[in-house]
């Protein structure tokens, strides 16, 4: 029912907008409607939805038993090695579509041969008939959400007893990572470990060759997916006492962060959230350091729409769930950053993560 609920609002998007077919292959919009995930090969997978009459699943045979049959959404359409999935689909649109959306995580070579192979067709983003559906979240999805962040801030409260001193960021990365597939996420997306100046690289790439040392503050951003829905926390550590500096610098960035989540109510625009967070930075005379938006929509993918961002006018709704993740980056000197997920309710902001939001002295 959930999946069939979620066709028939997409659906009722496409006729507003005009797009006769929609065409899915490898990305989360495939599995949000149809529950099957399409390995990133070089054998093409597509849904093929019109607007109205029957869903086709275009998918090569091998791959067949991964799917779960679900005959009253799409039929499953095998192709041999020797087919041309393209000109399957093509027949599958060619007379009845001229607009035509395509995901956006559809391979290029895919577009270029469908556009050669129906010029007739017009090709416009899938995220325009999808991404104003899947932003929305339900009360399932706010919940996987929820068990999502909890497992990281478990871990965020167990690094603060971790010994980092003498250790490389590699190996605390690596540490991360294990600790997330321990509590059950099915992958980990990322585990940034950033030591010293390295943290003043917001997506730094942790190393082998960076030990990490007594008077160095680090950045630990991470996070995986989890039941098909991602994590993402950031929290810093700092071995031994930090200086007065850096103390005073990360109380600007709490008190931003506090701010871009106060601000982050329903029918608020997604660039104020971003401008409250900004202002307290910038305020504080650091808005140079201040290098990237306060924050993006999260869901089965880490990074998804809405973007907390300058020029982005659209209101929060409920359901919405992003991050709130200001920073601080001084060049060769050191960096920060603060992040919690938070979804926004009638009722208000709600943060997800809660694992304490102080520097963690550790050893």
């Amino acid at each position: 029912m959930r999946l069939a609920a979620r066709i028939t609002r997409v659906r009722a998007l496409m006729a507003e907008l005009g797009v006769d077919a929609l065409l899915l292959s490898v990305g989360p919009e495939l599995p949000y409607l149809t529950g099957y995930e399409a390995m990133p090969l070089e054998r093409l997978t597509m849904l093929v939805l019109p607007r109205t009459g029957d869903a086709q699943l275009v998918i090569p045979r091998l791959e067949v038993p991964r799917v779960a049959p679900r005959p009253e959404l799409f039929e499953v359409v095998p192709w041999e090695e020797t087919d041309d999935p393209i000109a399957l689909v093509a027949g599958m649109i060619r007379r009845s579509a001229r607009r035509v959306a395509i995901g956006d995580h559809t391979w290029a070579r895919f577009l270029l041969e469908l556009q050669h192979a129906v010029p007739s067709c017009t090709f416009v983003r899938g995220s325009d008939v999808v991404a104003p559906i899947r932003m929305v979240k339900d009360a399932d999805e706010i919940a996987a959400l929820t068990r999502a962040a909890h497992a990281v801030d478990a871990i965020a409260r167990e690094m603060r007893s971790v010994p980092f001193a003498g250790r490389t960021e590699l190996d605390v990365h690596r540490e991360l990572v294990d600790r997330m597939l321990e509590a059950g996420h099915e992958r980990a997306n990322f585990a940034i470990v950033a030591a010293g100046a390295n943290a003043a690289s917001p997506h730094h790439e942790p190393t082998a060759a960076r030990v990490i040392g007594n008077g160095d503050i680090v950045l630990c951003d991470f996070g995986g997916t989890m039941d098909g829905y991602c994590s993402d926390i950031t929290r810093m550590f700092h071995v031994g006492e930090p200086s007065t500096e850096v103390g005073d610098v990360y109380s600007v960035l709490a008190e931003a962060q506090e701010a871009g989540v106060r601000a982050a109510t329903v029918g608020t625009p997604c660039e104020d959230v971003d401008a409250a967070s900004r202002h307290v930075i910038a305020g504080a005379g650091f808005g140079e350091y201040f290098v990237h938006r306060v924050g993006h929509g999260i869901g089965a993918e880490a990074h998804e729409d809405p973007y907390m961002v300058a020029g982005n006018s659209s209101p929060l709704e409920v359901g919405h769930a992003f991050s709130v993740e200001p920073g601080i980056y001084f060049p060769g000197r050191f960096g920060m950053r603060l992040e919690d997920i938070v979804v926004a309710t009638a009722d208000g902001p709600l943060r997800l993560n809660d694992a304490p939001r102080d520097i963690a002295i550790v050893a």
